[in-house]
């Protein structure tokens, strides 16, 4: 909490419908008050602790004693419940500097309430229940904080007290809530989300403990990204509460958002190990559902390089590791383009994966590896007897080609090495490695190629260009001019 925040907190009497800025305390009195204990920050306008040794102490006993988080919330919520917060327009923007506690209030009165909460606090909380979407909170709440708040009075609408309640995972308000004749526990809010889905997303396990207790709870509920509570669950790697969707026989596995990506795929998206198992073990999820890209779940693990994830669906024999995506990237080609050298190695420990296979671009896993300069990769793939290092790609493009454009100079002398490397093989507009090279000003690499007996830097490309004239033509004018003659010998005696 910022200086100010403090010191309106401290003003506030709990329970009072009016906010009285004589009992907000100077800043003076706040310090003096702390007995020496912080000081305050004053560029950041915060207060700190004045010794790393209290820090520590409060690091050792995080939970404080007593009612602490109970007065918390109680504090927070009298400030929303004022005259002065109920009177602001949830059409403007808030101007913090008259209610600078109110940003706090809305974020965080649900963090305390959830850790301890009073029979006082419990009716605090249900007056901006009434109506959500018209109190400030609200808007303050699902925007962020006051920079990212949105004046549109429909913008928030359908989100209830009982999706306030789900988000921060009060249960004692939940359950309350719940128990409301015209309750509507499936109510969608502005973005499809029904309560279970937002306490599924915010790991509120005992809030979607008790709502699945309920005979009219619809768990497969999706947003407007169609996402469900499990999907959801599952990308924000909550364990233990898609453990109980999937105990509900009612709850489908396999089902898509938009973007045609399920749990398991989402799963190995975040590398989460211990959610794809527990998928997995579902006979109706399917380990090669791609999405609308044509990604797989290995193929999106391989790309982030998350190796556990790669280890378990390897294992299984029904996961093609060769799935080419839209695009004809398959995993192992992914892997190598960002230089993934577990990845890569897992990969080629499959015999049924084929090393060379290129995306419909021509592109192979080593020319991937090659252009953005991967060492380790393009080294790993060599070793193969079924490489083919001057396999170009549909421009004719070799991995030379594109390691020298590139200025990869480590990756030019690897492949360089290699007796059965083209160095100068050029590519459909007849660019040799050295032309690219030259363009680009790549030094060393120039030099590089005009050491090997292979490379003619003055072999005519279309147009009657030279490699002298290619680089003259660019910004790196003399890159390949021939050196300046020594001076003349000075006669003897002289």
């Amino acid at each position: 909490m910022k200086v100010n925040e403090l010191c309106h907190a401290l003003g506030v009497e709990i329970g009072s419908a009016d906010l009285d800025d004589d009992n907000v305390p100077s800043i003076g009195t706040l310090l003096s008050c702390c007995q020496g204990l912080v000081s305050m920050d004053k560029g950041a306008s915060t207060v700190r602790l004045i010794h790393f040794t209290l820090e520590e102490y409060l690091r050792a006993h995080p939970e404080p004693p007593g009612r602490v988080h109970s007065t918390m919330a109680e504090t927070c919520l009298t400030y929303l419940n004022s005259n002065q917060v109920k009177a602001l327009s949830a059409t403007s923007s808030p101007d913090l500097r008259v209610t600078p506690f109110l940003e706090y209030s809305s974020l965080y009165w649900g963090m305390h309430a959830k850790r301890n909460l009073s029979d006082r606090g419990k009716k605090l909380a249900l007056k901006p229940f009434e109506d959500c979407t018209s109190h400030i909170s609200t808007k303050l709440l699902l925007g962020g904080d006051a920079r990212n708040f949105l004046p549109s009075t429909n913008k928030y609408s359908g989100f209830s007290g009982l999706h306030c309640a789900s988000f921060f995972g009060i249960v004692e308000i939940v359950a309350g809530l719940v128990e409301v004749e015209d309750c509507d526990i499936n109510k969608t809010d502005y973005t499809g989300c029904t309560p279970l889905a937002r306490a599924a997303e915010n790991g509120h396990v005992e809030v979607v403990k008790m709502l699945l207790g309920r005979e009219d709870v619809y768990p497969n509920g999706q947003d407007t990204e169609g996402r469900s509570p499990l999907l959801r669950a599952s990308a924000e790697v909550y364990q233990g509460i898609v453990e109980m969707l999937l105990e509900r026989a009612d709850v489908d596995p396999e089902k898509p958002n938009i973007y045609g990506r399920t749990p398991i795929w989402d799963a190995a998206w975040n590398g989460q190990d211990g959610v794809l198992e527990m998928l997995l073990r579902r006979d109706d999820v399917n380990p090669n559902k791609q999405d609308i890209y044509g990604e797989t779940p290995l193929c999106t693990a391989a790309l982030m390089g998350h190796e556990g994830v790669m280890k378990i669906l390897l294992r299984r024999h029904d996961v093609n590791p060769s799935q080419q995506d839209n695009c004809g990237q398959t995993p192992l080609l992914g892997a190598a383009r960002n230089g993934l050298e577990g990845a890569v190695k897992m990969l080629l420990g499959r015999h049924d994966v084929n090393p060379g296979q290129p995306n419909i671009c021509g592109q192979t896993p080593i020319w991937a590896g090659a252009q953005n300069g991967h060492e380790g990769v393009v080294k790993m793939l060599l070793e193969r007897d079924d490489i083919c290092p001057n396999e170009p790609d549909t421009e004719g493009r070799t991995p030379l080609w594109t390691a020298a454009q590139n200025g990869h100079e480590g990756v030019v002398k690897i492949l360089l090495e290699r007796s059965d490397v083209d160095a100068d093989k050029p590519d459909g507009d007849g660019r040799t490695p050295l032309h690219c090279a030259a363009s680009g000003g790549h030094k060393r690499v120039v030099g590089i190629l005009l050491g090997r007996d292979d490379v003619k830097p003055i072999d005519q490309i279309k147009g009657g260009r030279t490699s002298r004239s290619w680089a003259a033509g660019s910004r790196h004018k003399g890159m390949l001019a021939p050196p300046e003659p020594p001076p003349p010998t000075p006669p003897n005696g002289t």
